[in-house]
């Protein structure tokens, strides 16, 4: 459609009227973004059409991105998750717009700082989701030797060396990461966890403690730290300390099985027994409520 009877169909038709949501739509998809972004946004804000609506924002988010907008793109976005939440449509077009925002960041990125370290990482980062941890390894070593002081480096290294096939071969080696990484950054709440976590499992439960302590004093809202605290301390049968911190874990992911799993252990050994009922009855609802959300099965009555 040529740009001149695209803007035609935008016009207002009657004096200070604003022009239709079709046909601001229509300029939009035919291509005519510059146009029809600044009229998109305020068509959206008062389209009453469910179905109008949803065909502004998503054309309102590809304009945007193709504008390299990522302001409004995020915006469009956004209004499209508050008005249609849940809807596969709106999903799908915001994993594709972050997507395209990701790659227009990088791309800028690599032209304005080829030599940076972020460039470097990004690469990594582009190993590790290609599946191939050793060549992302590799680059994060060579990260660290041009500067050791690297925040984040070495708790990668150690996650790629425990998620490989030679986990128990190499754990020592992801130890020593993790605590190189404690080093570096005092605050990661993460290489307190994995330590903790380790030293669980070595049965070594003191050390875990500590390190789960750490962990959630740091990251207030880390539930897996203050679920592998209550283990620890589970573990070790410090029964009555373990309850307050899976006490929180449960409040703070009530849908998290393993959270009710182990509340429901500690209450049953410190004899409340009705509070284990209730615990593994949650625990229950819990496991079939994620177990509907993998296969995308409805909730019960829907």
């Amino acid at each position: 459609m040529a740009s001149g009877v695209a803007w035609s169909q935008a016009k207002p038709t009657t004096a200070g009227a604003p022009p239709s949501p079709v046909s601001i739509a229509a300029l939009a998809e035919a291509g005519h973004c510059r146009e029809a972004l600044r009229l998109l946004k305020p068509a959206m804000s008062r389209e009453t059409s469910p179905e109008l609506k949803k065909r502004l924002g998503i054309d309102g988010a590809h304009c945007a991105v193709s504008l390299h907008d990522g302001e409004s793109a995020e915006d469009f976005v956004r209004a499209l998750r508050k008005s249609f939440p849940r809807d596969p449509e709106t999903l799908y077009v915001a994993v594709h717009v972050f997507s395209e925002l990701s790659i227009q960041a990088s791309q800028e990125l690599a032209a304005t700082a080829p030599d940076s370290h972020q460039l470097r990482e990004l690469t990594a980062e582009g190993l590790e989701a290609q599946g191939k941890p050793d060549d992302a390894i590799s680059e994060y070593r060579d990260l660290l030797k041009k500067d050791p002081q690297l925040r984040g480096i070495h708790y990668r290294i150690g996650r790629l060396l425990l998620s490989g096939p030679n986990r128990d071969a190499v754990k020592e080696e992801a130890r020593r990461e993790f605590q190189d990484e404690l080093k570096v950054d005092p605050s990661n709440a993460s290489a307190e966890y994995v330590l903790g976590e380790l030293a669980r499992q070595d049965q070594q439960t003191s050390e875990a403690v500590e390190h789960m302590r750490r962990a959630t004093k740091l990251d207030a809202g880390f539930t897996d730290a203050f679920i592998g605290l209550g283990r620890s301390l589970l573990e070790g049968g410090r029964v009555t300390e373990a309850l307050a911190p899976l006490q929180i874990a449960a409040r703070l992911e009530p849908d998290n099985p393993a959270a009710h799993l182990y509340l429901a252990t500690a209450y049953q050994r410190a004899g409340r027994q009705d509070d284990a009922v209730r615990e593994y009855a949650l625990q229950q609802q819990a496991a079939e409520k994620l177990q509907r959300a993998r296969k995308g099965a409805p909730p019960p009555g829907k």
